[in-house]
């Protein structure tokens, strides 16, 4: 039995009743953070134009980052090289990613919002040493 509390906490339409369900459903498979991680982008096609972005992720997922951009040269489809999180650092723990373009969009700011899906990781970036490798004989 609900509870007026649970009553009250239901949207409600003019009406009175519960309003039905959207009609356009939920495409993400996973939910969305807002945050802002620093991040160089690159085109991972040597056929592209290079270009090397650094910029901050404005909406992340557990599969997929949207972020706003000057660079033109993003188009959908395009196979990108991602550093996440990017730093200068020696000692960071960044780690490289292969995305492709998934979403690309004319913003009223005069910049591009560009989306990305991440295809697979391709491993630990970093410039630090902790000694010489020895090896075994």
């Amino acid at each position: 039995m609900a509870s007026s509390f649970d009553q009250m906490m239901k949207p409600t339409s003019g009406n009175g009743s519960v309003p039905a369900r959207p009609t356009q459903t939920e495409r993400r498979g996973s939910r969305r953070c807002k945050f802002t991680q620093l991040m160089r982008i690159r085109p991972s096609d040597p056929e592209h134009d290079h270009f090397d972005d650094i910029r901050g992720t404005m909406s992340v997922s557990r599969s997929g980052v949207y972020f706003q951009s000057s660079e033109e040269g993003y188009q959908v489809g395009m196979r990108l090289f991602v550093t996440m999180p990017y730093s200068k650092e020696p000692a960071s723990m960044s780690r490289e990613y292969l995305a492709e373009v998934v979403r690309r969009d004319r913003l009223s700011n005069g910049l591009f919002g560009v989306g990305f899906k991440i295809l697979m990781e391709l491993g630990l970036q970093g410039g630090y040493s902790f000694g010489t490798a020895h090896q075994r004989k």
